[in-house]
């Protein structure tokens, strides 16, 4: 199965400040290193989890970082200083190195991050400030006003 891409062009030149959005949906489906594998699970209206396989990682060689729309995982296994075990057979593959980048909309936070069983759990939720949330016009009107003024 081929991958299909999407000839965003049309709209790009009918849209302004969208362009992160593009570059998003350009990148999407490139992601050649699927490791580590992960879930991404919706809690609730604005709550969010992802889940990442990390087996063989220990807590203190992952690291959760948030910046500005962006969610940064990143894992780092020390060298082996070619001493260990000599095997007979190898079958259980060795966790290497990596970093996992999950874009994130606007407003998205952290809440929590999680290592149990082999299994690193992020906790996010959106939080859109009161400010930024839609709010109720009221309609004026010449005649309302001639209603409320006293006669």
């Amino acid at each position: 199965m081929g991958i299909t891409y999407l000839d965003l062009a049309p709209y790009r030149r009918a849209t302004v400040g969208f362009d992160r959005l593009f570059d998003l949906m350009n990148r999407a489906g490139t992601d050649a290193d699927a490791y580590p594998p992960y879930d991404i699970v919706r809690e609730g209206e604005d709550a969010y989890r992802i889940a990442l396989s990390v087996v063989g990682y220990a807590r203190d060689e992952l690291d959760v970082v948030a910046e500005r729309n962006v969610l940064t995982v990143t894992g780092r296994k020390a060298e082996p200083n070619g001493e260990g075990p000599r095997f007979i057979h190898k079958g259980i593959a060795t966790p290497t190195s990596f970093e996992r980048r999950f874009e994130l909309a606007d407003f998205v936070e952290v809440e929590e991050a999680r290592f149990e069983h082999g299994l690193l759990t992020i906790l996010l939720k959106r939080k859109v400030p009161d400010e930024l949330k839609p709010h109720r016009i009221e309609i004026n009107s010449d005649e309302a006003k001639r209603q409320s003024q006293p006669a």
